[in-house]
C-alpha cells in the first residue's frame, strides 16, 4: 500500500475512555473552589452560582458518561486524514434508493453531539414520520481541534481551509454530488464553502445565516458609539436590536478566543471552569441551560448540556477549540457572497433571526426561507423535530 493510499484511507473509529478519567474528572469537580456568589439576581454578572453548582452535584454525583459513549458508538464513526490532519467524522448512510449526500457541521461550544438527535431522522425520515423522497446520506465531522479530531499544530486552520477539506472528505467518501448545512462556525464553514463553489456542491442551507448587510454591520462592530442605520423596516431594526445587545453584553468569550485563547488555561486545568465557559454563549441558550439544571428542561437536559461538556474535557479541547476564532477573519454575520442556491431558516430564540429582505440580499439564488415555529442558536440539538423538517423543506428543491 502506497503513503499516499495509507494517509487517505478511512479507518473505523470506537470510543472507549479509560475508567481512570473518569474517577479523576469527578474527583477534580469535588475539589473546585467556589468564588462568593454573584450580586445581582440575573445572569447579567455571569454563569450563576446556583446554576453551575447544582451542574456540578449532577455531573459528579449521577451522570453517567458510558450512556453517551455508548451511543457515539452505536453510530458509524471514522478517521481519515485530509491535508495533514485526522478527521473524525460520524457517517449514517441511508437505506433509502436516491437518497441526497448531506455534510452538517456543528459550531463551537458545540460538537457532533449536538446533531445526534438529527442523524437518523435525517437519514431515515420513514422511521421518523417522513417521506422516502426526503432521505439523506448523513456525513457529520468534528471540526479540527474539536472532539476527536486532530489538532492542529500550526496556523491557517481557519473556517476556509474547514471548508476546502470539507469537500475533499465528502469527495473521498464517493459522493460525486452533495449538500451541505450548517449552524454557528458550521454556518460559516458551510457558507465558505458555497463561496468556493466546488462543481460536487449542489447547494446549502444554513439556520445561522451570513445575511446582515454591510451598512448595518458596520454600525455593530463600533458598538457602543455606533449610530443605528436608517431606513430599517420594523422587523429589521427588531433584530438590529438584537444583535446590539449580543455585540454589546455577549461576546465576551468571542474576543478572548478571537485574541488570546491560549490564555484560558483554566478551561483545561478545572471541569467547572470549563462547564461554565460553555455554558454561557448567549443569553437565550443560557437560560434553556439554567432551567435545565432547575429542574424545569425544555429542549436541553441536564445530559445533553453534560455529554457535550465532558467530552470536550475528555479531549482536552477547550483551548485548541478556541484557535478557530483566533484563525478566523470573516465576520460571524457578515454576507460572505454566496450565489449558489442557498436555503435559509430563521429560529426565533437564535442570536438573530434574519428577516427575509437581509436573506434575499445575501443569498440572491435562495430557494428557500422560513421562519421556523420553535428554537434557538443550537436548534438541532434543541428542538429536533423542527430542524429535521426545515432541512428536509430548504433542502428539497435541490433533490
Amino acid at each position: 500500500m502506497s503513503a499516499m493510499t495509507e494517509n487517505s484511507a478511512i479507518r473505523p473509529f470506537t470510543i472507549d475512555t479509560p475508567e481512570a478519567e473518569l474517577q479523576a474528572l469527578r474527583q477534580r469537580i469535588e475539589a473546585t473552589r467556589w468564588p462568593d456568589r454573584e450580586t445581582v439576581p440575573d445572569h447579567s454578572q455571569g454563569v450563576q452560582l446556583a446554576t453551575i453548582q447544582e451542574l456540578a452535584r449532577y455531573w459528579a454525583a449521577d451522570y453517567d458518561w458510558r450512556r453517551c459513549e455508548r451511543r457515539l458508538n452505536a453510530l458509524p464513526q471514522f478517521m481519515t486524514e485530509i491535508d495533514g490532519l485526522d478527521v473524525h467524522f460520524i457517517h449514517v448512510r441511508s437505506p433509502h434508493d436516491n437518497a441526497l449526500p448531506l455534510i452538517i457541521t456543528h459550531g463551537w461550544p458545540g460538537s457532533v453531539i449536538e446533531l445526534l438527535k438529527v442523524a437518523e431522522p435525517l437519514a431515515n425520515p420513514t422511521a421518523h414520520g417522513g417521506s422516502a423522497a426526503d432521505a439523506f446520506h448523513v456525513v457529520i465531522p468534528s471540526l479540527p481541534g474539536y472532539g476527536y479530531s486532530g489538532k492542529p499544530t500550526t496556523t491557517g486552520w481557519g473556517p476556509e481551509r474547514i471548508a476546502s477539506v470539507w469537500v475533499e472528505l465528502m469527495k473521498r467518501l464517493g459522493y460525486s454530488r452533495f449538500v451541505a448545512q450548517g449552524g454557528d462556525w458550521g454556518a460559516i464553514v458551510t457558507d465558505l464553502m458555497a463561496v468556493q463553489a466546488p462543481p460536487e456542491l449542489l447547494g446549502m442551507h444554513t439556520n445561522m445565516a451570513g445575511a446582515v448587510p454591510p451598512q448595518v454591520s458596520e454600525t455593530l462592530n463600533v458598538l457602543p458609539t455606533g449610530e443605528k442605520p436608517s431606513g430599517l423596516s420594523a422587523e429589521e431594526n427588531q433584530q438590529y436590536e438584537r444583535l446590539s445587545e449580543f455585540f454589546t453584553t455577549g461576546t465576551g468569550y468571542a474576543v478572548e478566543m478571537g485574541t488570546q485563547p491560549q490564555t484560558v488555561y483554566g478551561i483545561a486545568d478545572s471541569p467547572i471552569g470549563l462547564a461554565a465557559w460553555m455554558i454561557n454563549h448567549d443569553r437565550w441558550s443560557y437560560d434553556l441551560i439554567a432551567r435545565a439544571f432547575a429542574g424545569q428542561p425544555g429542549g436541553l437536559s441536564r445530559d445533553d448540556v453534560l455529554d457535550n461538556v465532558t467530552l470536550y474535557w475528555l479531549t482536552n479541547t477547550g483551548v485548541s477549540s478556541s484557535r478557530l476564532y483566533w484563525e478566523n477573519k470573516v465576520g460571524f454575520f457578515d454576507v460572505k457572497g454566496v450565489s449558489i442556491p442557498a436555503a435559509v431558516s430563521a429560529f426565533p430564540d437564535d442570536l438573530y433571526a434574519p428577516p427575509r429582505s437581509w436573506a434575499e440580499q445575501a443569498y440572491p439564488n435562495l430557494i428557500y426561507y422560513n421562519k421556523a415555529s420553535q428554537g434557538g442558536h443550537f436548534a438541532a440539538w434543541e428542538q429536533p423535530q423542527v430542524f429535521t423538517e426545515e432541512v428536509r423543506a430548504g433542502l428539497r428543491p435541490l433533490r
